[in-house]
């Protein structure tokens, strides 16, 4: 596939019934890996890349080494691969333009884009800032003639406390100005109550993707309750920093390797997997 019919094909996958699960890649193993399990498309976590970096997660990483990442691991993959990119590595309608036409050019054909601010005196970008920012997105899209679809992330949940109702009421509001801004579809994270995921699968115009969390629904659950795609975010690359601590404390405390064998992969299966790209 180019990739135009790339993106054509994650926009299919996130139609009504696709029941999209999506796992999220931090390097070219780990995606090639997921890629080689049969999942139809893949996601980058944008903490994975930076811990795998040396950086705290946060737009800590620049864009640059950012997209060097992506496009290292959209060029090891045949499937769609959709771009963690934050919240757009500027808080400007025109940088975030900027990361969306270097984020293209590494062939990545879907982002997630939030609204986060990372600023604790003003936790999300105000309505219109953040709409501003998802047109500009859409803009460079079109100017690019790519059908990137473009996945807006609702941080309402982000942060504990507040009135229920409020948050759900404010939480669908920006759902409604993100997607009438250019969104194709809407993350909540953070979210994990059934009957809350289903409000907001019901409520929400648009396909609604929940983050997999421990104790929350499994995804087959998740989609009987409407929604549209669940992703893994940096699950996966934690569980794999927990295998190398486990073999590190064994390798230092005893000298011994039994921890090695745990993943049972073989350097035989590793030379295969590449053997396409090379």
């Amino acid at each position: 596939m180019n990739q135009r019919e790339k993106a054509e094909s994650l926009l299919r996958l996130h139609q009504p019934g696709a029941a999209l699960l999506l796992p999220n890649a931090w390097d070219a193993a780990s995606a090639r890996l997921f890629e080689e399990a049969g999942f139809p498309a893949i996601g980058t976590t944008s903490a994975g890349i930076a811990y795998a970096q040396g950086y705290r997660d946060g737009e800590r990483i620049g864009r640059d080494e950012m997209v060097q990442v992506i496009a290292r691991i959209a060029s090891a993959v045949q499937v769609p691969v959709t771009a963690d990119i934050e919240a757009g590595y500027g808080a400007a309608p025109a940088e975030v333009a900027k990361t969306i036409q270097d984020v293209i050019a590494a062939g990545a054909v879907g982002v997630n884009l939030e609204d986060s601010t990372g600023d604790p005196a003003g936790l999300l970008h105000p309505l219109a800032a953040q709409t501003a920012r998802i047109a500009a997105a859409r803009a460079e899209a079109q100017r690019a003639e790519l059908p990137l679809l473009i996945n807006a992330r609702i941080d309402t949940y982000l942060a504990s406390g507040g009135e229920p109702q409020a948050r759900f009421d404010e939480t669908i509001h920006r759902a409604t100005a993100y997607l009438q801004a250019g969104a194709d579809s809407i993350f909540v994270p953070f979210v994990s109550d059934s009957s809350l995921i289903q409000r907001l699968a019901r409520a929400i115009p648009g396909p609604l993707n929940i983050l997999a969390l421990p104790g929350a629904p499994s995804a087959p659950e998740l989609f009987k309750l409407g929604v549209a795609r669940v992703s893994i975010g940096v699950r996966a690359m934690l569980a794999t920093m927990g295998l190398v601590r486990t073999i590190a404390r064994e390798l230092h405390e005893h000298g011994t390797s039994a921890a090695l064998l745990r993943g049972g992969y073989s350097f035989a299966e590793a030379e295969a997997l590449f053997t396409k790209q090379s």
